[in-house]
């Protein structure tokens, strides 16, 4: 691999609200890859991970952008505007500002869990040449039973708060980051069914209960189980950043096999 330290951050969208950082390869061939992020803390845990991916892809001969949903990161709003509709068109912009800066004729696309979700969701729209995604979310009414079992359990956790919080202090969150009615109800009404198909699925979830994967790849040889379970919904390491070695490598390796697909 060729070391690349060209990274660029920049604002794009149609009023400059959205913030990008695109990574220059050393050696420009045909093909871009847009990373699509998670939403709330999964977004904090998931940040050096993503700069990782960047890093190794552009050294691979890929140009790369990481972008910020409005509400989210670096973009303009707050967390109390995210929507999901409103995620889907800016991953749409970020897809056509990568084309646009990268000279790339195939763009591809990473996401883990809501990540995951958006880049299978535009996938069609977004005319991306391939998919990987990363734990993606597939049934959203049992994502949402998580992260309020989640913020319950951390509003009750006396490591982190002198005392227990009342329920009515905590209302509206998730994990530290606002949640209004409407991205929880459009969250909760995800599900499988999505046009685009991903070439490769990591699953790294739990093992019980067992994940219907077949809902998003009809063909198990698309699906690779890593190693070690990531704990995206565990309370203990709720601040401690998600890495994982095996999941850059088994990403970058998967679009070194597959670079004339």
């Amino acid at each position: 691999m060729t070391h690349v330290d060209s990274e660029q951050p920049f604002f794009f969208g149609r009023d400059g609200e959205l913030f990008g950082i695109h990574h220059a390869a050393a050696v420009r061939g045909g093909r871009a890859v847009l990373l699509c992020a998670p939403l709330g803390q999964d977004y904090i845990r998931c940040h050096r991970l993503y700069r990782q991916l960047a890093t190794a892809l552009a050294a691979q001969g890929m140009p790369v952008l990481r972008f910020d949903y409005y509400g989210c990161g670096d973009s303009a709003g707050d967390s109390t505007q995210v929507d999901w509709r409103r995620c889907l068109s800016d991953t749409l912009a970020a897809a056509g500002e990568l084309r646009r800066r990268s000279g790339a004729e195939r763009v591809l696309a990473f996401g883990a869990r809501l990540g995951g979700s958006i880049a299978l969701a535009v996938g069609a729209a977004a005319r991306f040449d391939d998919i990987v995604v990363w734990d993606p979310v597939i049934d959203g009414s049992a994502y949402v039973a998580a992260q309020d079992a989640l913020q319950d359990a951390m509003r009750l956790d006396t490591r982190r708060f002198i005392r227990p919080r009342a329920w009515a202090d905590a209302q509206g969150q998730w994990t530290g980051f606002a949640v209004s009615p409407l991205l929880r109800g459009q969250i909760g009404g995800l599900h499988a069914g999505w046009s685009a198909a991903p070439s490769l699925l990591l699953d790294s979830l739990a093992a019980k209960p067992p994940h219907d994967w077949l809902g998003v790849v009809a063909d198990p040889a698309r699906i690779r189980r890593l190693d070690a379970t990531t704990p995206w919904d565990d309370l203990e390491r709720l601040e401690t950043a998600i890495l994982s070695h095996a999941l850059v490598q088994a990403v970058s390796d998967h679009w070194k096999e597959h670079a004339y697909a």
